[in-house]
């Protein structure tokens, strides 16, 4: 019988045992030069005292540099292909199965350890505007950022459209403290850029859920059941991306690792704090719509027993002049009141009164 088991200083499998391959001796290769990221690529540099340096002379030499404990070097890729990831695997020691996980899209939210390797998977998420809400509006659209952090090196694999991380790049580079931190302090900074993307989501939903409830507690509310639904699978798609990761968040502000100091790991209790509460929110979010529909279905079962009630009702009414009409119209010779030169007068008369009263009684009980 074969299992996984994690532990913080390796990763194995029973019967097998799985390592890092340690980079390879002689110089390292030319990634950027080369042109095996083309196409991935979307921005590198070297780090050195939380600065960008541009004075050095290469990505070769800045490698270099960074294996020998000066600074580190960051890579940024966009959706890279296999054989792209497996040059740089090789090239920085990383373990398959992380390569494997990082080709592919549509990761749950996660923190591996290989070695003195961190593997992190975050899903980001974008709040889609739209005018009215319908059946089909998407409102929630995912995509996932993919980190490596080891000793002189972060690289970032994103897929999806959105989540770009330039934007990040360029503000931690206004603050030279921070990426004086080394990769866990950018590992924090990615992750800290993930979860306030959760809070703007959030609030923005939050508004969504509003106005879906004051349409479906209107006259005739519950025809909006429809776009409770929809917004209830897009509340679940942002679930899905918020409760996975409070797991490695809490690992990061808690649990010690060389490349997270105790000053970053206080930062990463920050995180791990805003994270809960949007948790807290999605979680309500998902329950608060779950009432919602509950309640559109309460709508329906209502709506359909008044219209069956105030269809017997007039039914009701209805028979009575029906009746007296059939009464009188079976034509028997001896039959009272047929040759009465009032009679047909006082049917009318009779059957107006009948449903008059009918109808206030079906009234007064709320029937009609």
């Amino acid at each position: 019988m074969t299992g996984w088991k994690w532990d913080m200083g390796a990763t194995r499998r029973v019967g097998r045992v799985f390592t890092r391959r340690p980079p390879g001796p002689g110089a390292p290769l030319d990634l950027v030069g080369s042109g095996k990221l083309d196409g991935a690529l979307v921005d590198w540099a070297y780090y050195r005292d939380g600065r960008r340096d541009t004075g050095t002379a290469s990505y070769v030499d800045a490698l270099t540099r960074a294996r020998h404990g000066d600074g580190f070097v960051w890579i940024g890729l966009f959706e890279p292909n296999e054989r792209q990831l497996a040059v740089l695997g090789s090239e920085f020691g990383l373990h398959q199965l992380a390569l494997e996980d990082a080709t592919e899209a549509h990761q749950r939210p996660k923190l591996e350890r290989y070695g003195e390797t961190l593997f992190a998977v975050l899903k980001t998420v974008r709040y889609v505007p739209h005018g009215d809400l319908t059946a089909t509006s998407e409102v929630v659209e995912t995509g996932e950022v993919m980190v490596f952090c080891g000793p002189g090196f972060v690289i970032t694999v994103r897929h999806g459209d959105h989540g770009e991380l330039t934007g990040l790049r360029q503000q931690l580079e206004k603050v030279p403290k921070r990426l004086a931190a080394g990769p866990g302090g950018v590992l924090h900074a990615i992750a800290d850029h993930v979860v306030d993307s959760y809070l703007a989501v959030a609030a923005a939903v939050q508004a969504d859920i509003d106005l879906i409830e004051v349409d479906m507690f209107s006259p005739r509310g519950w025809r909006n059941i429809d776009r409770v639904y929809q917004l209830k699978r897009e509340v679940l798609e942002l679930k899905r991306a918020v409760a996975p990761l409070t797991g490695p968040m809490r690992a990061l502000s808690t649990q010690e690792h060389p490349l997270i100091g105790d000053e970053t790991r206080n930062y990463f209790r920050d995180v791990d704090d805003h994270l809960l509460r949007v948790k807290e929110q999605v979680v309500s979010f998902d329950e608060l719509l779950s009432s919602i529909l509950q309640a559109g279905l309460a709508q329906v079962q209502v709506s359909e027993n008044d219209d069956m009630r105030r269809i017997s009702a007039w039914v009701a009414i209805l028979a009575v002049p029906t009746m007296i009409a059939g009464v009188y119209g079976m034509n028997f010779d001896n039959m009272p009141e047929t040759t009465w030169k009032y009679g047909y007068y006082g049917v009318l008369v009779l059957m107006l009164t009948a449903c008059t009263v009918l109808y206030l009684l079906f009234k007064r009980n709320r029937w009609l």
